[in-house]
């Protein structure tokens, strides 16, 4: 029996876009290398590092402008980086409002300060208070932990305190579903643009 569901966020919650991201750290900083360090699931190089917290954001940030056109601020980075998040689908926020008055809702997310803050921005301009909405966001940076790795899939059985099996995970990543099957949880794909009120009317 389900007892508690845990989010992904970025491709579950929020539809994303990593063209849109691309473009935006070409046009906006003249930074090439985008391509070498994004991806929709598991960010590779300095990226990668800041999701995994070995480099803060004000680090991430130095380094993306010291490879950047002269003149690019702090700003421009967050600024790209709010690129490759989309939005939610207005349904979403119903769907989330029904579940949480159901369910202990958790997010449980590869992430990093820079995307969180717009992610926040994002549920504020849909009328959904983060804070209500989820008991805990379970952030990679945070922890040095990212899925699929059973270490941070166990700190969030942990913190939900609920078993395995009475944990049911969403997540856009086959690798991630798997590491959550690894350790026990219930896991259901989502794929991004799908209609996810179907997931859960076969699952709930």
């Amino acid at each position: 029996m389900i007892k508690a569901i845990v989010f992904d966020l970025g491709g579950v919650l929020i539809d994303l876009d990593p063209e849109r991201c691309i473009k935006a750290f070409r046009e906006i900083l003249g930074f090439e290398r985008i391509t070498e360090i994004l991806d929709p699931c598991h960010q590779k190089g300095i990226y990668g590092d800041m999701e995994a917290g070995l480099i803060s954001a004000d680090e991430f940030r130095a380094q993306i402008l010291a490879e950047s056109r002269p003149g690019c601020t702090p700003a421009d980075v967050d600024r790209a980086m709010a690129a490759l998040l989309v939005g939610m689908a207005p349904y979403k926020v119903q769907l989330l409002q029904e579940l949480s008055a159901r369910y202990p809702l958790y997010a449980l997310s590869n992430n990093n300060d820079i995307s969180m803050a717009r992610f926040h921005q994002i549920f504020e301009e849909m009328g959904l208070d983060w804070r209500h909405i989820f008991r805990e966001e379970i952030i990679s940076c945070h922890l040095k932990m990212l899925k699929p790795g059973p270490e941070i899939f166990r700190e969030a059985i942990r913190r939900t305190g609920f078993a395995p099996e009475e944990i049911l995970f969403v997540d856009d990543s086959m690798r991630n579903i798997e590491g959550a099957r690894a350790v026990g949880i219930q896991a259901a794909y989502y794929e991004q643009g799908a209609d996810l009120r179907l997931l859960f009317k076969d699952l709930l």
